[in-house]
């Protein structure tokens, strides 16, 4: 499966109770990623990026356990690491920023390979960088 994921600089998934993905170019980001795809996520991220428009979104509060091979699935504020060995590929969006975060992102970026990165304006934050990683070793 492909996990995407919205971080601040400290690994932050949430703060204040808040969700970091709340961005407009963030959320045409990942329709295009997603278009003609399937997209799983829980009820939380179903509210913001259920209707995206070409894409075929699944909500289930067991999303990271029903997905399969080259599904995407955002998470906003579920623990990765009980489907390590299931993630092919991590998407990151990363803020560029500080906050004080609630939960954090649990898996160690060391064991993955940065594929690409690349910036972009968001509307909320003047730069976003959208990095793709694939664990280390793994064949393209």
């Amino acid at each position: 499966m492909v996990i995407i994921v919205c971080l601040d600089e400290k690994g932050g998934m949430l703060f204040g109770g808040r969700r970091l993905s709340r961005d407009k170019a963030v959320t045409e980001r990942v329709r295009q990623i997603c278009k003609g795809k399937r997209l799983w996520m829980n009820s939380y991220s179903y509210k913001l990026y259920g209707e995206l428009e070409g894409v075929e979104t699944l909500e289930d509060e067991h999303f990271l356990f029903k997905a399969g091979k080259g599904e995407i699935c955002l998470d906003e504020a579920e623990a990765l690491k009980p489907v390590e060995d299931k993630i092919e590929e991590i998407i990151i969006f990363w803020w560029n920023r500080k906050y004080p975060a609630d939960m954090r992102f649990d898996l160690e970026l060391e064991k993955w390979e940065r594929m690409s990165s690349s910036e972009f304006p968001g509307m909320s934050h003047e730069r976003i960088t959208e990095e793709t990683y694939r664990r280390k070793g793994a064949l393209l």
